[in-house]
């Protein structure tokens, strides 16, 4: 959520930035809307301050008077008059500062300065990594692959559970437990804190993490008003929520292992068949909360951490730097780091690492306490996919194909498996 003041303040700059990500027809009237409201909320707050104080001043002028006179009760007469003007007021300020709140709470994040405007066209790729993989035999993408080893089962994973599901069987099951496992060992080492979360979240914990109001309806809701999580970083975006953090305590790094549970599997192409966009996943997220001076260099660490494990994976990928409007909502800064699916010769997203700055702090009201003693101040909180693994796999499968079918196990997985072939 954006800083009211800050669009009252700055408001020119603040439209220049939203109008990288949308129409700024559009941003104008939302701001002018913010704006109109933001002032009305300051007049009516200063009206019922100023009656809440002529409320309270009648309990020296009833002291002064004798009890039962004429002019007791006509002070008592106003001052009933007079609540009831507060009363009036007080629910006006509400009703206006629920108002200005669904209006912030659907504005996404104003994005950094040197992220351009537009959308995925404009996406800038910052570099490319190692060699696209060659072959002097005709490849099969990951679901012959995996029909033909008997390790992948698309057609039972349907019947079990609908369209867009997959289902691992044999040494595929082993080698995604591999993946996991090497992923944790790695963050470990690095110094991140692991959290094995709850997979349901409240409303609450969804709207700290951005999902709600505008997303709602991309998340599987639950009857008790649960949803499940679309990622880990809506749990471990709302670890510290309410919480005000000492600075010599932060970064807090965190990760956690988590199936994904997404409604919304995106809009196919004809290429993408099998596990390339699914319902459910699984993933192991990187978060940071830190110090608003700190927030770019966790960015680029977060950034790197993602790159060394798909690099040590022996894949071919490159890292990109999203435009304004293809960044998620609450974004400042994204980088994706893509890789190479040899099958149908695209990059797709594996890591997505993002500096929300201080957006989520504000709903989840996360701020920190400075050492100097100065003013406290929200946190900025960071997040980075680390990995995801079925875009993963499907690039392991096509990248690591044999002429005779068979798929060797990448080199660093081979000790978390026992074993360095699927036939």
């Amino acid at each position: 959520m954006l800083d009211i003041k800050r669009i009252s303040e700055d408001r020119d700059k603040v439209q220049k930035g939203l109008s990288k990500r949308m129409e700024s027809s559009e941003v104008s009237k939302i701001l002018d809307q913010i704006i109109t409201l933001y002032e009305e909320k300051k007049n009516l707050k200063k009206e019922y301050e100023e009656k809440r104080a002529e409320q309270n001043s009648f309990n020296q002028k009833m002291s002064q008077v004798e009890k039962g006179s004429s002019e007791f009760q006509e002070l008592i007469g106003n001052l009933k008059e007079l609540s009831l003007k507060v009363k009036e007021v007080e629910e006006q300020v509400r009703k206006k500062d629920e108002e200005l709140q669904s209006l912030l709470e659907v504005l996404p994040n104003i994005p950094d300065e040197d992220v351009v405007a537009g959308g995925k066209e404009n996406n800038e790729v910052i570099r490319e990594v190692g060699k696209k993989p060659t072959f002097d035999f005709e490849i099969k993408d990951h679901v012959a692959l995996g029909e033909n080893l008997e390790i992948l089962d698309l057609e039972r994973a349907s019947k079990i559970s609908g369209a867009n599901f997959f289902m691992y069987k044999n040494k595929l099951a082993q080698l995604e437990w591999g993946l996991i496992n090497y992923f944790v060992k790695s963050h470990l080492e690095d110094g991140y804190e692991m959290i094995m979360p709850p997979h349901l979240v409240t409303e609450e914990s969804a709207y700290t993490a951005g999902q709600l109001p505008k997303f709602k309806e991309d998340v599987y809701w639950v009857e008790d008003g649960n949803c499940l999580i679309p990622t880990a970083e809506t749990v471990l975006s709302n670890i510290h929520r309410d919480e005000i953090l000492e600075e010599k305590d932060l970064p807090k790094k965190y990760f956690a292992y988590t199936p994904c549970y997404r409604r919304e599997a995106g809009s196919y192409r004809a290429n993408e068949r099998g596990i390339i966009r699914v319902h459910q996943f699984n993933k192991v997220e990187m978060f940071q909360y830190t110090t608003p001076g700190k927030s770019d260099e966790a960015l680029e660490e977060l950034v790197a951490k993602a790159e060394k494990l798909v690099k040590e994976l022996g894949l071919h990928y490159r890292v990109t730097k999203l435009a304004a409007d293809d960044c998620s909502a609450g974004a400042a800064k994204t980088y994706d780091i893509e890789v190479w699916l040899p099958a149908i010769e695209q990059y797709y997203e594996v890591s997505s690492a993002s500096n929300v700055r201080e957006y989520q702090a504000r709903r989840g009201e996360i701020r920190y306490r400075p050492s100097d003693g100065g003013k406290i101040q929200y946190v900025h909180m960071l997040n980075a996919s680390g990995l995801a693994t079925s875009r993963l796999m499907v690039s392991i499968l096509e990248t690591y194909q044999n002429k005779d079918g068979s798929i060797t196990v990448p080199e660093v997985l081979v000790p978390y498996v026992g074993f360095d072939k699927i036939d």
